[in-house]
């Protein structure tokens, strides 16, 4: 009999050193990738991955948070957190798929934008919001898929999308369930608590239309049944692109906005508004 995973449970699967980064499923489900580098303003910020890859005919522009898994790549990699420069690095690559015409594909994977005080110097939080609204206008087609942690603004900067997917075990949320706990009860260690609270799984996400597919996935991922994931990603994108590829630019723009004006929570609080109004 399968036993269900708690939210926390999937907190600590979805944080796994071991687990598969966005370099992982790039190389898996995509052909001849080419990664770009540069905000052309500042550095190449490693904690995020963009480039150009194809599946078949059909060319993409990837955009990915990257982790590292041994303490070097970590470093390399800032922990997954992405700077200033990799938002506007990501700017940069969408607004080149848009005048090429080429569908975006972020993966996402962070614990949240890094907070130090030189990435607050160079802009974090005006970065981030400006990732977002780039994404929100966008004329190509979106799709964002968190495969491990997404949380915070360090993933909603990226996650602006037409379609949003969800690996069966990852989490998407507002911040970590240590901080949710901190500052709602001034207590870390009721995290367990939080987890459960926060809706922070696929399933919650998925009944509240945050999100629009869930990826199954078993507990441990391996070689042999990772193929098998990313051959199924591989055919929901494909799927997803071709039902987009009969709307227009403006149709695809209005695709991405009427979906987040659907959004379950939203809709509840709108409702709320008008009867405290009436």
């Amino acid at each position: 009999m399968k036993t269900e995973i708690s939210a926390w449970e999937k907190v600590e699967i979805a944080r796994n050193p071991n687990r598969k980064t966005a370099l992982d499923y790039i190389e898996n489900i995509f052909e001849d990738f080419i990664e770009l580098h540069g905000d052309r303003g500042f550095r190449d910020d490693k904690a995020m991955v963009c480039g150009l890859a194809r599946i078949e005919n059909q060319n993409f522009t990837i955009i990915a948070e990257q982790k590292g898994r041994t303490t070097k790549e970590n470093i390399e990699r800032n922990f997954g957190m992405p700077n200033p420069e990799s938002y506007r690095k990501a700017i940069r690559f969408m607004k080149q798929a848009e005048k090429f015409g080429r569908p975006v594909i972020t993966f996402i994977d962070t614990k949240g934008a890094y907070p130090g005080i030189g990435a607050e110097e160079r802009g974090q939080g005006e970065a981030i919001a400006k990732s977002m609204f780039e994404m929100a206008k966008l004329k190509v087609p979106v799709i964002a898929i968190v495969i491990g942690e997404g949380s915070s603004g360090g993933a909603l900067a990226i996650a602006v999308a037409n379609k949003v997917f969800m690996m069966e075990n990852a989490i998407y949320s507002i911040l970590s369930p240590e901080g949710y706990s901190s500052i709602l009860w001034k207590d870390s260690s009721r995290y367990k608590e939080a987890a459960e609270k926060m809706k922070l799984t696929a399933k919650d996400l998925y009944d509240l239309n945050i999100i629009d597919k869930i990826i199954k996935e078993p507990k441990k991922i391996t070689n042999e049944n990772f193929k098998k994931i990313t051959e199924n990603i591989k055919k929901e994108i494909q799927s997803e692109i071709a039902k987009m590829s009969s709307l227009t630019k403006d149709e695809i723009v209005n695709d991405r906005y009427q979906k987040f004006r659907n959004i379950k929570c939203l809709k509840e609080i709108g409702e709320e508004e008008n009867v405290i109004k009436k």
